[in-house]
């Protein structure tokens, strides 16, 4: 069923998980990845005469393949094209200067190729040549292949992916139409294969492999790389997101449910130099929504706050490109309660909305009966923090001429919901 703007407007600006508007966001961010690979396109025909004709025979081999795969498996070549770090690789593409960088951004469409005929179990028999040695598969992982070469044979519905020299490699079936391409049998490291988890009860990946994962230039004001890959750490993370999920089911199902349907990936970030206080650091990329940028949390309840705070990131990103909220060129900038540095309209509204969800979130567990008293005693706490918070956020908003007619409706309606969690809080105390 179509969902109009104004009732796009009116699902997401309570911060509740909406169905019909998740959807009508993910097919937003869909249409902005198409966007960005027609612009890919556009830019290879306009440097063509600069291009070396080994880039151009790779390019035209590896888009063939993902044309041909689309007219098999549409959803299969979807899911690739819409998996963050592929819009985060198409936007470093689109922004390199021609020469060796554009065609180094170039070559990793081999691997976002491949990734699709692994996914759709399609038949095929070819060879792709890989300058890096490496061949990374977005969502599935990431094959060394020190020939500079990879093999991909597939019928059947499995797909053998290989080194073009030593024939060593990995099986990739689907257990089930539409799931995750699974490796088997089990293969080691040993052959150059390192594959992503995916984390329990679900189907978010921890992605420490994916190499467009963290910009170069870091995340944060500490400039953070991506973690680390380590097998202890893994185990970590999983303990981390058990905990989460139990916390969520707990606080609020619903949102729970939310954060699996959003999500697509967790990426590690480097723990700082030297230890920092309160929580950790985590990020959402413009480029890359759908997918969180974290430090690994002390616990499963600091997780699920970032996880929370996250998503509604990729929510408003994608609302904006549906309904863009901000007009461009704003000057302000204005003081917030959870940064110290003064911050322009668009982070204004973005970290408002965040940290209505936490207020929402904060208010439900006080609400809550079947939560330890530790955790509603937490949100005690916090309740009153976030929303006193928001509520100032709120008012710069209200009295910015920055906003569109949608943003200042948007805007409108977070402050109803802003009310109302008082009133509902007051009521239960």
């Amino acid at each position: 069923m179509a969902i109009s703007p104004s009732e796009i407007l009116s699902e997401l600006a309570s911060t509740r998980p909406r169905p019909t508007a998740v959807a009508a966001l993910r097919a937003a961010v869909h249409a902005r990845r198409m966007l960005l690979v027609k612009s890919l396109l556009v830019r290879v025909d306009r440097f063509d005469t600069v291009l070396t004709p080994a880039v151009r025979r790779r390019f035209e081999q590896d888009w063939e393949t993902l044309e041909r795969t689309e007219r098999v498996a549409p959803a299969a070549v979807r899911d690739v094209l819409d998996y963050p770090m592929t819009g985060a690789w198409l936007t470093e593409a689109l922004a390199a200067p021609a020469g060796t960088e554009f065609e180094r951004h170039l070559a990793h469409l081999s691997g976002v190729s491949a990734a699709a005929v692994v996914r759709a179990g399609c038949e095929v028999d070819q060879t792709l040549t890989l300058p890096a040695a490496v061949l990374a598969l977005p969502g599935i992982g990431v094959l060394n292949c020190p020939s500079g070469r990879a093999r991909l044979v597939g019928r059947d519905g499995r797909v053998r992916v290989a080194d073009g020299t030593r024939g060593a490699g990995v099986v990739f079936s689907l257990r089930e139409a539409g799931g995750t391409p699974v490796a088997e049998p089990a293969v080691s490291e040993e052959v150059g294969w390192s594959g992503l988890r995916t984390l329990p009860g679900g189907t978010v990946v921890l992605d420490d492999l994916d190499p467009y994962r963290v910009p170069a230039s870091g995340i944060g004001p500490s400039a953070l790389p991506a973690a680390r890959r380590l097998p202890s750490a893994r185990g970590l993370w999983f303990d981390r997101w058990r905990t989460a999920r139990t916390f969520m089911s707990a606080a609020d199902p619903a949102r729970a449910a939310e954060i699996g349907d959003v999500l697509r990936a967790v990426v590690p970030l480097a723990a700082p130099p030297q230890p920092a206080e309160g929580a950790p650091v985590s990020a959402t990329l413009r480029a890359a929504p759908c997918a969180v940028l974290t430090q690994l949390p002390a616990g499963g309840r600091e997780l699920a706050e970032s996880l929370v705070h996250e998503i509604h990131h990729t929510k408003l990103a994608a609302l904006n490109e549906l309904l863009p909220l901000c007009r461009p060129d704003g000057a302000a900038l204005h003081q917030v309660g959870w940064r110290p540095d003064p911050r322009p309209v668009p982070a204004v509204l973005q970290g408002a909305y965040a940290h209505l969800a936490l207020t929402d979130l904060s208010s439900r567990m006080l609400r809550g009966r079947v939560l330890p008293s530790a955790l509603r005693r937490w949100a005690a706490t916090q309740f009153p923090d976030y929303r006193e918070q928001v509520g100032k956020a709120l008012s710069i908003l209200r009295e910015s001429d920055e906003l569109t007619s949608a943003g200042r409706e948007f805007v409108h309606r977070m402050v109803r919901h802003h009310e109302s969690l008082g009133m509902t809080v007051r009521s239960c105390v």
